[in-house]
């Protein structure tokens, strides 16, 4: 005979237990303990019977309270879906599924969608909630459904202001207040018109994005312009680093090293192709480091992360990467001995030279470990005189290798 679930978490919306089912209803008056916040609570109180606990801070500390109550009944009150940028998930990292009950109630994305006709599938959910605005950068494509959820009263204008600054200014601003509840209130504007005042504090926006002349999209493929990127001269210059990024092969959820960061190019590209896509910018120059940094906020990658230090002995200290891109420092002993050994079975590695004693290093690479090797040729066009003629850059010599799966 199956054990029931000690832990039921029970979303709730604005409606308070009007919206909660019998089922939900029964687990929360029955609980002997219940957790939540303030908010939460409050809109349950007539139902509680037993303990009532205020979720504390810091967040971390809440999950501790629920996950030592294990195999006593134990309710959690979250805001609607538990399980969409709410609790559960946190939860699930300790405690596992059988163990615990959902009951969702409609999501803010639910209602939202349900309110203005959108087609939820085809939508973009994004948070500014302990997160930076600079995150919806590359979801600012032209017709875009974008549905934010905020983290107050003063988000709306934060981002909205934002918007503006960067030339989506007729943008179309939906802000949708207390949805679901008594005081549900939603409001059109643009961006550039800003949002009314004053804002609930419960509330999250619906963008369907207009960009101007002005206004910076950045592109789906690999290759951003040189002109996207503070750097000092140590850049992977844009048609190289489209074949770079063609031959790292970056696929959702992988993480790269990226091993002379110089200005971040790379890294920040590669997080760029996916959401879930992680990367290790490995920079020794402190003041170079530091352009990253800029350089990945800028962008709309603010999780990319710095390692400020030497390879290879640095390597020992970062996570085990999917692949790995040395742009400066492959002649250096050990380097891509070491990079070759912390990377997994079956990553790539792509090494680019531009001088004869890495060139040398990469032959020897192939015979060690296999591969490719090919040699890149850009040239501009430029003028001559009066007259204009084609410049060629220097030549990029690129390895490529696949690490072999091991029996």
């Amino acid at each position: 005979m199956l054990t029931p679930p000690w832990l039921t978490l029970v979303g709730v919306g604005e409606d308070g237990i009007d919206g909660l089912s019998a089922v939900a209803r029964h687990r929360v008056q029955t609980a002997p303990y219940v957790i939540g916040g303030a908010r939460h609570l409050e809109k349950c109180r007539s139902l509680l019977s037993g303990e009532a606990h205020v979720w504390p801070t810091p967040f971390a500390d809440g999950v501790q309270q629920v996950v030592v109550r294990r195999g006593q009944p134990t309710v959690v009150l979250a805001s609607g879906d538990p399980f969409f940028y709410g609790v559960g998930a946190s939860l699930a990292r300790f405690i596992p599924p059988s163990e615990m009950l959902s009951i969702p109630a409609p999501s803010s994305v639910s209602l939202a969608c349900a309110r203005l006709g959108w087609a939820q599938q085809n939508c973009r959910v994004l948070s500014v909630c302990g997160r930076p605005k600079e995150l919806l950068l590359p979801f600012l494509q032209p017709a875009a459904r974008l549905l934010v959820l905020c983290a107050d009263e003063t988000s709306p204008a934060t981002v909205l202001a934002w918007l503006t600054e960067r030339g989506f200014g007729t943008t179309r601003c939906y802000i949708l207040e207390a949805l679901g509840g008594e005081h549900e209130k939603i409001t059109l504007s643009t961006a550039q018109e800003g949002p009314p005042a004053p804002v609930a504090r419960l509330n999250m926006l619906a963008l369907e994005v207009q960009a101007d002349t002005l206004a910076r999209t950045l592109p789906r493929v690999s290759g951003l312009p040189d002109s996207c990127f503070e750097h000092d001269g140590q850049l992977t210059k844009r048609e190289i680093r489209a074949v770079t990024l063609s031959s790292l092969a970056p696929r959702a959820g992988e993480l790269l090293w990226d091993v002379g960061g110089g200005a971040g190019s790379i890294s920040i590209e590669w997080m760029l192709s996916d959401p879930m896509c992680q990367a290790i910018a490995i920079e020794r120059v402190p003041e170079r480091a530091a352009r990253i940094g800029r350089n990945a906020l800028a962008l709309g990658v603010p999780g990319l992360q710095i390692a400020e230090g030497s390879a290879p002995e640095i390597f020992e200290k970062l996570a085990e990467p999917d692949a790995i891109f040395v742009g400066g420092g492959a002649s250096k002993p050990n380097v891509l001995e070491a990079a070759w050994a912390a990377l997994k079975p079956g990553g790539r590695m792509v090494v680019n030279a531009v001088v004869v004693e890495t060139e040398l290093r990469l032959f020897q690479a192939v015979q060690d470990w296999g591969g490719t090797l090919t040699r890149l040729n850009v040239a501009r066009l430029e003028t001559v005189g009066s007259l204009h003629g084609f410049r060629p850059g220097m030549s990029v010599t690129q390895w490529v290798a696949w690490k072999p799966y091991t029996l």
